[in-house]
């Protein structure tokens, strides 16, 4: 393997390309943008969740900075506000409209898939950078989530990022103080990670470090000071925003997700260990692909409504090794997956046989493979066993690890053995993954079965006779690699808008909410129902100078569209699955009693999801509130027609008047 056993391999690696790869490395951004931003404008909201909080964030500069999801800051979204913060600068820019949701995702999308070629090519060389872009762009989890606008699209960013910076730092070329200088840039991005999806964004500090310490050529003594330095800055820039809100000294939002209202709680629980152990605040910690517990007595079950029993797929499976190629997982991320792996494995190999000839390996080409090669397989380790919430886009962390191996591994010679066994590994492992659900696209195993047997023949043909790799060699390769990633893909982008937008995933509808037929309960048609649009025209109506013009308890997913197309001043009560003691009851009575607020939108009064907190609200509801009979709206009882977000999300269908 050339790529790590010759010192002069790899690297240096030219920094400006040929001609012919700018031209491709262009055509491959074309197809990002295109693959990430076709019909971005038929696509509706994206998460309605986020979306929401876009809307409340665009209107004070207080909510912009909090994260507020409704428009008075009483609770914050679950997560840091940086993925927010582009967005809503794009909502500033054009207006309030889905596609300029939208648009900063696609942009940040094929900025990843342009700065992984940078980090590739001077790590791996020209070849081995095309197609590492290529395979991100083809990723169907990739282009799944660049077409959302849940956080995982600015982390992904943000991270390539400070691979790329690490990758400089490690070049032999630089003096010391400028490699320095790209280290600290490593660590301060890696930090903007952590402000944007909090703990995910560490996950690949030990290939970070390992990379750094055995990559540089740096005497020891500068390393550790280094690395020293570096620590100190990926502290300040992940932990600054925590610290301002926890120590904020007047009214802030609740901040969501927490038990105690601080965003240290929510680093540590919801967002931290509850992520891997299961259990904390916020959303029900279910184990990732077991059954919910039992639900209150008395809530209906009907299929493919809120959690039902028995159809966690959009949870991402039990946890387990093997989570990574399960029918949740596997058709998001995985088609190169084996293929990375056994390069890793080989790499290995042929770098302990080459030491043990006494051969030398340059230190910053060691560091690209601990860098990349760590980076995926500490990702999935932690998605692998994670029992707490996991969904399967999550998992687009993965893929600028497996790009940067499986381009790397091009660098080697993809004549005869080795590209016949790429081609054999993947095609089979891509028949396996479209056969679990034929009546989805089925025709593409047959497709890859037949180019892959044609590319086969190719390798064996030519390779008796060629003295090189050329791109003829590549592409028999990397067209049965590809296919089948490709075909989701593209079917996904171009298809009809049937995704989840608050769990995306390509391939067929899996079980459970993330991937029922239609946009599924959470997702957002760009109005108000009819039934919405005459319980909240009938509240302000009837709410005089309130400056709460409606307050909807059970849950974010209920009142998102409210918050997002009503044009009134509308709050959702305790956070995003309603569990969040937000607004307190103390608080509900302070407004009622100063005239801020006259209608609640909540339950009849049947059983709830959420925990404490919602009860308390229903509880308050229950003695200081009268229901308004439908027929003074002009609704039906319990309305036929609710809207996105069924219960247990969206339980709030009864309109009650508070106060005198």
């Amino acid at each position: 393997m050339s790529v790590i056993t010759s010192p002069d391999a790899v690297a240096p690696a030219p920094v400006s390309p040929v001609r012919r790869h700018r031209y491709a490395l262009g055509a491959i951004c074309l197809l990002a943008a295109v693959l990430y931003g076709w019909a971005s404008w038929d696509w509706g909201w994206g998460n309605t969740y986020y979306s929401a909080a876009v809307t409340s964030m665009s209107a004070s500069l207080t909510n912009f900075l909090f994260g507020s999801f409704d428009p008075v800051g009483v609770v914050t979204v679950d997560k840091p506000p940086m993925a927010l913060w582009p967005q809503v600068l794009s909502v500033w820019i054009f207006g309030h409209h889905g596609w300029a949701l939208l648009l900063p995702q696609v942009v940040e999308g094929v900025a990843a898939v342009f700065l992984l070629h940078r980090a590739v090519l001077r790590w791996a060389g020209g070849r081995a950078a095309l197609v590492a872009a290529l395979v991100l762009t083809l990723t169907p989890v990739t282009v799944v989530i660049n077409r959302d606008n849940n956080p995982d699209t600015l982390l992904v960013l943000l991270t390539v990022a400070a691979a790329y910076a690490l990758t400089r730092a490690l070049e032999p070329s630089h003096a010391p103080r400028r490699a320095t200088g790209w280290l600290l840039l490593a660590a301060f991005l890696i930090g903007c990670g952590f402000t944007t999806k909090m703990l995910a964004a560490w996950v690949c500090l030990p290939a970070f470090l390992l990379a750094y310490l055995a990559g540089t050529a740096a005497p020891w003594r500068r390393r550790l000071g280094n690395l020293a330095g570096a620590a100190v800055v990926l502290l300040v820039s992940s932990l600054w925003w925590v610290v301002l809100v926890d120590l904020w000294p007047g009214e802030k939002p609740y901040v969501g997700g927490s038990t105690d209202g601080t965003a240290r709680d929510l680093v540590i629980g919801y967002n931290g260990l509850g992520r891997i152990f299961g259990g904390g605040a916020g959303m029900p910690q279910f184990p990732g692909g077991g059954d919910p517990p039992p639900m209150p007595s008395g809530f209906p079950e009907p299929p493919g409504a809120g959690f039902p029993r028995g159809a966690m797929g959009a949870f991402g499976g039990a946890p387990s090794p093997l989570r990574m190629f399960g029918e949740a997982v596997g058709g998001q991320v995985s088609w190169l997956l084996p293929l990375a792996l056994l390069i890793l494995v080989a790499a290995c190999v042929l770098a302990v046989r080459h030491a043990r000839r006494g051969g030398a390996v340059r230190p910053d080409v060691r560091g690209g493979w601990l860098l990349w090669g760590g980076w995926l397989l500490t990702n999935a380790a932690v998605f692998s066993l994670a029992s707490g919430i996991f969904h399967p886009y999550y998992t687009t962390m993965l893929s600028p690890a497996i790009a940067a191996v499986v381009g790397a591994g091009t660098a080697v010679s993809l004549r005869n053995r080795a590209g016949v066994a790429a081609i054999v590994v993947t095609a089979a492992w891509a028949w396996v993954l479209v056969s679990r659900d034929v009546s989805w696209n089925g025709w593409v195993r047959y497709a890859v079965l037949v180019v892959a047997v044609v590319g086969v023949a190719f390798l064996v043909v030519r390779g008796r006779r060629a003295t090189a790799d050329g791109p003829a060699v590549v592409t028999a390769v990397l067209l049965p690699c590809l296919l089948a990633p490709a075909a989701w893909s593209f079917a996904y982008a171009f298809g009809p808008a049937q995704a989840n937008a608050t769990i995306p995933s390509a391939g067929p509808p899996m079980p459970g909410f993330g991937g029922m037929p239609g946009r599924g309960p959470m997702g957002d048609t760009g109005r108000l129902s009819a039934e919405q649009r005459k319980v909240l025209d009938y509240a302000v109506a009837h709410s005089g100078t309130a400056r709460i013009k409606l307050a909807i308890d059970g849950g974010a997913m209920g009142s998102a569209t409210y918050i997002l197309h009503g044009g009134q001043t509308v709050i959702g009560m305790g956070g995003f699955s309603g569990g969040d003691p937000a607004p307190s009851v103390a608080q509900l009575d302070r407004w009622v009693r100063a005239g801020e607020l006259r209608y609640v939108l909540g339950s009849s009064g049947g059983p709830r999801m959420g925990g404490r907190g919602s009860a308390q609200r229903g509880e308050w509801t229950k003695r200081n509130c009268v229901v308004v009979p439908a027929a003074e709206y002009g609704a039906v009882e319990g309305p036929a027609d609710p809207g996105p977000g069924m219960p247990p999300f969206g339980g709030a269908t009864v309109l009650h008047r508070c106060g005198t």
